[in-house]
């Protein structure tokens, strides 16, 4: 057996642990929080996530490739908008922890630290997955 096919036997599992550990992350710092953590720092993991679900709807062989072909515009157009959102979310969560680092009365800083390891953690998982999506 050689590695790509260890890969697509136990890349799912690692991936679903990898998406498991940043969520896990995230329900830990909410709950170790003394303050009430505001919606507003939900929305970077669950765009992480949504952006996650964008790039698994598109199957590899999809993709073209050849720069003089015109290919599927609706394809790469919504692989745009999945990286969009998943850098969005990333850059989100930077800026809360910025914030939470900054602000005395907010979450802890470790709020912030834990939504950059989420949205990272989600967003690293979604390259690991095997060709057959969901959504497609």
């Amino acid at each position: 057996m050689d590695l790509s096919e260890l890969w697509g036997i136990f890349g799912p599992g690692v991936a679903g642990a990898v998406f498991g550990a940043g969520w896990w992350f995230w329900v830990d710092a909410v709950v170790c929080s003394s303050v009430k953590v505001s919606f507003l720092h939900y929305l970077p993991g669950i765009f992480a996530s949504l952006a996650a679900l964008m790039f698994n709807c598109v199957k590899k062989e999809d993709i073209d490739y050849s720069p003089y072909e015109e290919g599927e515009w609706r394809l790469k157009l919504w692989l745009f908008i999945a990286y969009v959102v998943a850098f969005v979310s990333l850059a989100a969560s930077v800026g809360l922890l910025i914030q939470d680092s900054l602000v005395k009365t907010g979450p802890s800083v470790w709020t912030g630290t834990a939504g950059v390891l989420q949205a990272v953690f989600v967003l690293i998982r979604q390259n690991h997955l095997p060709d057959n999506p969901i959504c497609l």
